[in-house]
């Protein structure tokens, strides 16, 4: 178990502990010297935290340690200690040590997450760009000159970085804006934002603006779309491991939408998004929200054809295959991204991460699709599943769907690596099981649709969970 703390931290936490071991010691000899040991070594360790910035989670041990040295004073003077009855001690004893086990719990339970190292064969590169399309009105606002403007951040492959080159901030191109996205974050959650202030100070293992890989020719291209007030952020670890096998991820913002998307010129445009508890009410919003991203990946495919060409400054001009495109999505994002496929052919998968359809016209469509779900109660949630599979049965294209035991609806994205891993929230994988799986089953069918990988991609999904091969004319469940 990892209890993400630092050095400083874990000292002051042992030598606190070790005060109130001291005040039950016996010997009055023993006591001085071990009182007067753990007291220094929990002043240095709570200065060093104090001048490298205490975390939220280590306020309640200094609280403690402040009050055991109090109790601790007398013996530190050479005066005899007045020693409460067990009685009268217990509670006391038991409150220090309470506040003391506060501190590893809590950085436990929300830690700075530590992103796993890609396995594939190349060094990840990142950037972030801001495309405005000119033909399409901002639908969120009344202005009539107000241009629809995306936020986009690519992972792609990039040649070997020089030892200690920063890598880039988790939830924004610099600090402060990692910091304004975790703060909307929190406050689209319902969540105190130092809940998340462990996501704010993360570093990917990615490098901001890295030269791109010298081989490998040209890259398919994988889009993504993040789940309802999410950001393009949240998918990092699964990005950033499909970038290491030579794809380029590219995730959007999505404005009004997203928790905080911060622009180029410094403006922060915060989610509008909002739902009213009235399920048809609900429902038709939610298929609006998802029009306008299936409009937004499209446009974003167009300008990487765009980038590729030249028409468009940046490093992987050249580089991008856009013919080998996939759309996927977390969530509203997975709607998004089957919408998407069906409206533009371009398209040619789809990878959906656990996210109901919103189409409210269905109509068939050509790609192949991997769906990725939680295990899902009926009777929780009864038009989830039969309304996917009425939309993967209108592919063409033979299509899957992959229910993971174990698996919540986070389980899809960055979340377990920096929220408790309760399986309600995060699934029952622990902190990367969840992360593993996901971009396992993404890479393989992604070598399989857009790189014409040999081999049987049932067998190779069904060991994940129970799978479900929806063919053009049939339905086929895994080992039936």
């Amino acid at each position: 178990m990892t209890l993400s703390m630092s050095f400083p931290e874990i000292v002051v936490v042992l030598a606190a502990a070790l005060l109130v071991l001291a005040r039950r010691l016996p010997s009055s000899r023993a006591r001085r010297p071990v009182t007067m040991g753990a007291s220094a070594v929990v002043l240095l360790s709570a200065a060093a935290l104090l001048l490298a910035g205490v975390r939220w989670q280590f306020v309640p041990v200094l609280a403690g340690a402040a009050i055991l040295l109090s109790f601790s004073l007398p013996v530190l003077l050479g005066r005899a200690a007045w020693r409460a009855p067990w009685w009268l001690a217990l509670p006391g004893w038991a409150a220090c040590a309470g506040l003391l086990a506060a501190g590893p719990v809590a950085a436990w339970a929300f830690p700075v997450p530590d992103f796993p190292e890609p396995s594939g064969r190349f060094p990840v590169g990142t950037l972030v760009l801001e495309w405005t399309d000119p033909a399409r009105p901002e639908p969120a606002t009344p202005d009539p000159d107000d241009r629809r403007t995306v936020v986009v951040q690519f992972w792609y492959p990039a040649q070997g970085s020089a030892t200690g080159t920063a890598r880039s901030v988790y939830l924004g191109r610099t600090e402060r804006e990692a910091r304004v996205v975790s703060g909307a974050a929190a406050d689209y959650l319902g969540v105190p934002g130092f809940l998340l202030d462990g996501a704010s100070t993360a570093r990917t293992r990615s490098v901001p603006g890295a030269a791109v890989a010298g081989a490998g020719g040209r890259f398919p291209v994988v889009l993504f779309s993040p789940g309802l007030g999410g950001v393009r952020t949240q998918n990092t670890a699964w990005a950033e491991e499909l970038a290491s096998l030579g794809y380029v991820v590219v995730a959007l913002d999505h404005p009004y939408d997203s928790a905080a998307v911060v622009l180029a010129d410094g403006r922060t445009i915060r989610t509008r998004v909002a739902a009213t508890g009235d399920e048809r009410e609900d429902e038709r919003r939610a298929a609006g929200w998802t029009a306008v991203r299936a409009a937004d990946l499209s446009f974003v495919l167009t300008q990487l054809g765009r980038l590729d060409r030249g028409g468009v400054a940046g490093p992987l001009t050249g580089r991008l295959d856009t013919a080998r495109a996939a759309v996927t999505g977390h969530s509203i994002g997975g709607a998004a991204a089957l919408l998407a496929a069906r409206q533009d052919p371009r398209f040619a998968a789809v990878i959906d991460l656990d996210g109901a359809a919103h189409d409210p016209e269905p109509r068939p469509f050509r790609q192949p699709v991997l769906a990725l779900t939680h295990p899902v109660d009926p009777a929780d949630n009864p038009t989830y599943i039969p309304r996917l599979t009425q939309v993967l049965d209108l592919s063409t294209a033979t299509s899957y769907r992959l229910t993971v035991p174990g698996t919540a609806h986070l389980t899809f994205t960055d979340a377990p690596l920096y929220l408790p891993p309760v399986p309600a929230l995060a699934g029952s994988l622990g902190r990367t099981a969840g992360l593993r799986l996901t971009t396992a089953t993404s890479a393989a069918f992604l070598d399989a649709t857009l790189r014409g990988k040999p081999g049987d991609l049932t067998a190779q999904l069904s060991p994940y969970g129970d799978l479900t091969v929806h063919h053009a004319d049939s339905e086929v469940r895994s080992g039936e």
